[in-house]
């Protein structure tokens, strides 16, 4: 799969992490940046990923600050994407099954050093039921 990834200073540690991660299980994936701890503006980053994401240059994105909040608000804005914040499995299944969202926004601060391959794995593999959920997007 083709993934776009990018984060703020708050989530370079994690965003680095994710790329070795996905890589290693065949994954495609394009940084669209941050590189280092330097305060940066996270919609930046927001639009770099969503635009690859809408133009279907990537089928997926993940992005990264430090609660997620602002990552989804800002992704939130573009046509063809749906975005939602997860901190946890059952989120990630959730958003997958009932909303097809396509970029996963994730809380670098809250996460820590948990692991957190599994949840996106989950939500990279989760298929959308479509059906009665289709015709609410």
């Amino acid at each position: 799969m083709r993934i776009s990834i990018g984060s703020d200073h708050r989530g370079v540690h994690i965003k680095a992490k994710l790329i070795a991660s996905l890589t290693t299980a065949g994954h495609e994936v394009t940084d669209m940046g941050t590189d280092c701890e330097d305060s940066c503006d996270y919609p930046d980053f927001a639009s770099a990923v969503c635009r690859q994401v809408a133009a279907g240059e990537c089928e997926r994105g993940i992005l990264i600050c430090g609660t997620g909040i602002g990552m989804a608000i800002a992704a939130n804005k573009f046509r063809g994407v749906r975005a939602a914040n997860c901190y946890d499995e059952v989120m990630a299944e959730m958003c997958r099954r009932h909303n097809n969202v396509n970029v996963l926004c994730l809380p670098g601060d809250l996460i820590g050093d948990r692991p957190i391959d599994d949840l996106v794995t989950l939500w990279l593999t989760t298929k959308f039921e479509a059906g009665r959920h289709e015709r609410r997007l």
